[in-house]
């Protein structure tokens, strides 16, 4: 049964740096994945998303350059490197897998000084 856990977030300074990561309980190297966030009181919206392989990256305005989105399909986790955290990131950020409509629970991030 498939099963999608995150880690990683926290409370940041702002300018600070987390490092979200993906485990899934199973193999999803044929699946693009991606990862969304929700603030409070707003839609869920996307942050960026990554191909099965890994080839092929992309990011919303609001984080491009500052966020990198990376996979290891040999651990099945895909992480998503945070830098130069704004308090506007602050968010539960969910991952998806794309063509089986199925998300992990969540973590919370919060920049805030």
């Amino acid at each position: 049964q498939l099963q999608l856990v995150e880690s990683g977030g926290g409370l940041a300074q702002p300018g600070g740096s987390l490092r979200l990561s993906c485990t899934a309980s199973v193999n999803l190297d044929v699946y693009a994945i991606g990862w969304f966030r929700q603030a409070p009181g707003k839609e869920r919206e996307g942050v960026s998303c990554i191909s099965s392989r890994g080839g092929a990256t992309n990011y919303s305005d609001s984080v491009k350059g500052r966020f990198t989105i990376s996979r290891d399909n040999a651990k099945n986790t895909v992480h998503l490197q945070m830098n130069s955290l704004k308090p506007e990131d602050t968010a539960v950020y969910y991952c998806h897998v794309a063509g089986l409509d199925y998300w992990g629970q969540g973590t919370q991030v919060t920049v805030s000084s």
